[in-house]
């Protein structure tokens, strides 16, 4: 499994839940990642899920890459442990950082900048602009609302069929990134005739 990841993108809130085990959770992703000597590219952020899923992938001696915009840098808000901490303008630019850095993506609970992550991800598999997998990491059942929209936007025929795989549900990390290592590339909308469109 490790042999197919070199690094994954994290995507995964900077919120703190009421609920410990969401902290846990990061802290499990973290620490499993460096243990298969997956290298971990996130936020930046030293608050909440990321800090947690960064500081326990350090911990365990992984390597862990931030990727901040400089608005956030100014906050105070940066993880300054990282094994590199990359400063960049926008968050287009993060999000490509993402992408360029990385293997894959797996998506931890996380919010509306989580959300936003996820989705980008997704969408540009299905237009080929990587061919990387994605990863849903549905622990304490945080995601089953949004599994089964993705499904009921595949089944009413906004998702093309070729493209209800993309994303790659699983309950805990190990299960996940084995699904993940399994994932075959798609047929994407830009290698589609306009009449299958």
């Amino acid at each position: 499994m490790s042999d197919s990841f070199n690094r994954l993108a994290v995507y995964c809130g900077s919120a703190t839940p009421a609920d410990p085990r969401y902290i846990d959770l990061a802290r499990e992703v973290g620490t499993t990642l460096a243990q298969l000597g997956i290298g971990v590219v996130y936020g930046g952020g030293k608050a909440g899920l990321m800090g947690a899923l960064a500081n326990a992938a350090l911990e365990a001696d992984g390597e862990v890459i931030g990727i901040i915009p400089q608005a956030l840098m100014d906050m105070e808000v940066a993880n300054r442990d990282c094994t590199q901490l990359h400063v960049v303008n926008t968050m287009h630019q993060r999000k490509q950082a993402f992408t360029n850095l990385s293997d894959g993506f797996v998506t931890l609970p996380g919010g509306v900048g989580t959300m936003d992550e996820l989705w980008e991800a997704v969408s540009w598999a299905q237009l080929g602009y990587h061919a990387k997998p994605v990863g849903l990491l549905n622990a304490l059942g945080y995601y089953d609302g949004l599994v089964a929209f993705n499904r009921h936007m595949a089944d009413t025929g906004f998702v093309r069929e070729a493209h209800r795989g993309i994303v790659i549900v699983g309950d805990n990390i190990r299960d996940l990134l084995e699904k993940m290592a399994a994932y075959e590339p798609i047929e994407t909308i830009v290698q589609m005739r306009g009449e299958d469109l």
